[in-house]
Formats: structure tokens, C-alpha cells, sequence
């Protein structure tokens, strides 16, 4: 869909509620993957997209079209959901026994060994993961945002200035000096 059609079925959406689930289904993933990326668990990534999607439904009147997708105003509405989120339960944790059960399961091969190696591969894979998105959740949250839309969600910086709606500067700083604290706390 290119940004005419997309700014047609916005139009229409926000006469009619029930073409917003075109919206929906076309970004849903892409919202939920980030949202889980900062969140490390699956319910509460789930709970937080609900949040994002209900409260863009809720304010799609207020949408004002400026040439870019839609994505970049349900991103800042999701980052202020997961901030949101984050504020109110402080004493978050992750619990790596639920996240082994969850993602870690060796596919199923002919070889078992093959299959062993895998799920070993698979679990360091998460396992990283864990330690970085542990590191990272240790930042302020200003540097979470950028670092996750950069590196996670692959965004170029003039997107993520849309979605932070900060300068491409200011985004360019909030990501040098990220990644400088995120070094020494890996260090």
C-alpha cells in the first residue's frame, strides 16, 4: 500500500471505525514486534499492542496527515504505552525459565545431534539477547527508544525522529551517547 492509499483508508477509517481494521492488520505485527522487543515477554507485549491499537482507534479523529505513514504515529503511540507501562510497575522481571519454554524448542530434524546443536545455538541466541535487552532496560528510556527503533526495528534516524518527534540531531546525540553508556554497562 503506498502512502495515497494509505492516506484514502485513514480518511475512511476515521468516518468509519470498522476500516480500521485494514490498519490494523497491516501494522500489527510490526507494532507487536517492537513492542515485545522492549518488553521481553509475550503477555505483557500483548496487553501493551491492545493499548497501542485501542487508543489509536480512540484518537484516529485527532490523525492529521503529513506525508508520512501511519506506522511512525503508532510507534509513538507505542512508545508511550511501554513508558507507560514501565512507570507503573517498576519491579519488572524477566524470567528466563518462561522464556526458554516459550522460544527455545529444538525443531525437529532427523539428526538428533543436529537437532541438540540447534536448540543449544538457539538458546544463546536468546540468552544474548536477554543480556543486552538487560543492559539496555538499564538506560533511560530516552536512550532505549532510539536504540531499539535503530537497531531492533531497523529504522532509518529521519523515522525515528518522526516517531520520538525530536530533531534528527537530537536523534543522531540520544543515539551516540546510548550506545556509549551501553558499552560501559557491557563492559
Amino acid at each position: 500500500m503506498d502512502l495515497s492509499d494509505e492516506k484514502e483508508l485513514i480518511k475512511r477509517a476515521q468516518k468509519n471505525s470498522e476500516v480500521f481494521a485494514k490498519l490494523y492488520d497491516k501494522y500489527y505485527s510490526q507494532i507487536f514486534g517492537y513492542i515485545l522487543k522492549r518488553a521481553v515477554d509475550f503477555e505483557i507485549a500483548q496487553d501493551i499492542t491492545s493499548e497501542t491499537f485501542f487508543k489509536a482507534l480512540k484518537n484516529l479523529w485527532k490523525f492529521r496527515w503529513k506525508n508520512i505513514s501511519i506506522s511512525s504515529w503508532l510507534y509513538r503511540i507505542a512508545n508511550n504505552e511501554i513508558a507507560n507501562y514501565f512507570r507503573k510497575n517498576k519491579k519488572y522481571s524477566i524470567s528466563l525459565d518462561r522464556l526458554k519454554e516459550k522460544g527455545a524448542e529444538p525443531i525437529a530434524l532427523h539428526n538428533p545431534e543436529t537437532e541438540v546443536l540447534e536448540a543449544q545455538e538457539e538458546l544463546k541466541k536468546h540468552q544474548d539477547f536477554l543480556k543486552i535487552q538487560e543492559k539496555i532496560a538499564k538506560l533511560p528510556i530516552k536512550y532505549q527508544e532510539v536504540i531499539t527503533l535503530r537497531f531492533f526495528e531497523k529504522k532509518k534516524i529521519k523515522e525515528i525522529s518522526e516517531i520520538l518527534g525530536k530533531k534528527e540531531g537530537t536523534v543522531k546525540s540520544l543515539l551516540s551517547r546510548g550506545l556509549e553508556k551501553l558499552r560501559n554497562l557491557i563492559e
